[in-house]
């Protein structure tokens, strides 16, 4: 009986979190509709980077953002450097000369981390609408125009961009890019109907006055702030329009950013508990969008081990122990053939367990070390930079 009762509740928590809770959001889009009161409006914005050794990057970035479609008298370019050493600093001083007046350089004496960096750069910012982006991606003409169009409505307080992902490098599989066009997904859903929880680290934009900085250390200002702005009562959400594009990693990299998002959400919960009580007003999305996620490997495991206990029960648990044999099977192939005889199918449930298994790493890492994560900025191979950039796939 004990082995049937795990099997069952484990195989609904994990078909809950990847199909259920999409399903939920459907329908209730579907029946609460929460359109946004779009307006071609010119707020005064301040655009935030803050760089640690970014000089291969931060001049085109620069470029990137004085290029974009917005008036030049209301764009504030605040660039603040985590000591770098690389000449970062001095490249983004001696940028185009006539744009000095609109970018304010700031350093940090002593490595100190992004948020850190963040809680510098929104104290020297000056205007309505505070923009976050990271240097490694770029952002499209017209998304800041997109942006900003929705805090024409009183009851937006957070707007999170889109991040495109171009598979430029030919050792990066095609299905890395299935868990974000999932995650855009149940995104665009929460938006429809209500709030999305957190936002895409490579570009989003916070009315300054529901702007709460981050404390020291922590890794997702970008789950962070959306969620403080949520609990002042205002709205967090989707702009398709408004487009970042990155390159998408190898599942090296991924691997290393997911484990770093995933413990990120374990610190999150342990700076501000609230977030696991009725004070906030997403509880139950964040519990299924975040929450839920993590805690999937604990459920495949506890399906396998009941599921093998079962298998003499009958002809339907022994052709469901068949299938998980498979499915891990299936991963395996993926792991070790040449990606040219990999089929697809395969390759999409290897990166459904490479997400597992940063999962369970991240894990680890939060009993380990607590709120200390700052070792997980690893360098990203993507730019050849120390990154600490986020863009996140959470």
């Amino acid at each position: 009986m004990t082995a049937l009762i795990i099997f069952w509740a484990s195989a609904a928590l994990i078909t809950y979190a990847y199909v259920g809770y999409p399903a939920l959001l459907w329908c209730r889009a579907f029946i609460i509709r929460r359109p946004v009161s779009k307006q071609p409006i010119e707020p005064s914005v301040s655009v935030i980077l803050v760089i640690r050794n970014e000089g291969s990057g931060i001049g085109t970035k620069l470029a990137n953002i004085c290029a974009l479609e917005y008036p030049a008298n209301k764009l504030q370019i605040v660039v603040v450097s985590d000591a770098s050493t690389d000449g970062s600093v001095e490249i983004a001083r001696r940028y185009r000369p006539a744009q000095s007046q609109r970018i304010t350089v700031l350093e940090l004496s002593r490595h100190s981390g992004k948020a850190a960096g963040l809680k510098e750069a929104i104290a020297a910012s000056t205007n309505e609408i505070l923009i976050f982006t990271d240097v490694r991606q770029q952002i499209e003409r017209s998304a800041l125009r997109n942006l900003v169009a929705n805090f024409a409505d009183p009851d937006v307080g957070c707007v999170s961009g889109e991040l495109m992902l171009n598979q430029s490098d030919p050792s990066t599989r095609s299905d890395i890019s299935l868990y974000w066009r999932i995650e855009k997904l149940v995104r665009k859903l929460e938006s429809k109907s209500g709030s999305v929880i957190g936002a895409t680290g490579a570009l989003y934009a916070v009315r300054r006055e529901a702007t709460v900085p981050p404390p020291a250390g922590t890794l997702l200002d970008d789950v962070f702030i959306p969620m403080h702005v949520v609990k002042s009562g205002l709205r967090v959400i989707f702009e398709p329009g408004a487009v970042a594009w990155d390159t998408a990693c190898n599942e090296r990299q991924e691997f290393r950013r997911k484990v770093r998002t995933l413990a990120g959400i374990y610190q999150l919960v342990q700076i501000a508990p609230w977030l696991l009580t009725w004070e906030n007003p997403l509880l139950l999305s964040f519990v299924s969008h975040k929450l839920l996620r993590m805690w999937v490997p604990v459920f495949l495991l506890g399906a396998w081990l009941a599921n093998l206990m079962l298998v003499y029960s009958g002809e339907f648990y022994l052709a469901m122990f068949a299938v998980q044999c498979l499915f891990y099977f299936a991963a395996l192939s993926a792991l070790l053939l040449p990606k040219r005889l990999v089929p697809g199918i395969c390759s999409a449930v290897f990166s459904v367990l490479l997400l597992n298994a940063a999962a369970v790493v991240a894990a680890f890492e939060f009993i380990v070390h607590g709120r200390d994560l700052d070792h997980l900025w690893q360098r990203t191979e993507v730019t050849g930079a120390s990154s600490i950039s986020g863009g996140g796939l959470h």
